[in-house]
């Protein structure tokens, strides 16, 4: 299982650049590139509610939500995937990982409607057998029910099904479930360092996960 924003595509351009046409049509001052990118993680909603209270544990009222997520949603789905770009590694990772015998799924907290033309116009789509995205089922990351819901499908024990992402995030998710997890280096870290977090492996790229990976 893979995470998509921060582990195989670097998507903060389009990310910041909606968040920020959002901010300016509801009369809001723009947001920093990198303050945007530590509130990326938890999907689109907490996105535009951490952007709302300028603030990464921050949170805004019932109606300033309703009036600024379809806002973003629009601008959103006008520059999804324009200046987005694959990390070094991943497309020879992920052949890797194929040519390897793994089945692969994409985990993510972003929504469907997003997740899966990116992932088309990225050239990705056709890596994974599984696209579960953060509106896929009741509960996303850091709660484990997609990740479960992956090894379900898979038929595939949680104790032997990898998990890759790069935040806290994943990493939570991964544990709940009962689920071995690598971090990357690179991606979005929610303010908090991949040395510090609890995890099996911290790799530099994709494929730098092979020789790490012990196939039973």
């Amino acid at each position: 299982m893979i995470d998509l924003d921060g582990t195989l595509l670097d998507t903060i351009p389009d990310l910041a650049m909606a968040t920020n046409m959002m901010l300016e049509a509801l009369g809001r001052a723009p947001l920093p590139l990198e303050t945007i990118r530590n509130y990326v993680g938890k999907g689109i909603p907490r996105l535009v509610e951490r952007a709302l209270a300028r603030d990464i544990d921050g949170h805004a009222d019932a109606a300033a939500m309703a009036q600024a997520l379809p806002v973003f949603e629009r601008f959103y789905a006008m520059v999804n995937g324009a200046h987005t770009t694959i990390y070094p590694g991943v497309r020879e990772g992920l052949e890797q990982l194929r040519a390897a015998g793994f089945p692969l799924a994409c985990v993510t907290n972003k929504a469907g409607a997003f997740t899966l033309p990116l992932l088309e116009r990225m050239g990705l789509a056709g890596y994974f057998a599984q696209t579960i995205a953060g509106d896929t089922l009741a509960r996303k990351k850091p709660d484990p029910l997609q990740l479960l819901h992956a090894c379900t499908r898979f038929a595939v024990a949680p104790q032997r099904m990898l998990m890759i992402g790069d935040s806290v995030n994943d990493v939570q998710a991964a544990r709940a479930a009962g689920c071995p997890v690598f971090c990357v280096t690179y991606g979005y870290h929610e303010g908090q360092a991949v040395q510090s977090l609890d995890v099996d492996a911290i790799v530099g790229a994709l494929t730098d996960c092979i020789p790490l990976i012990k196939k039973v």
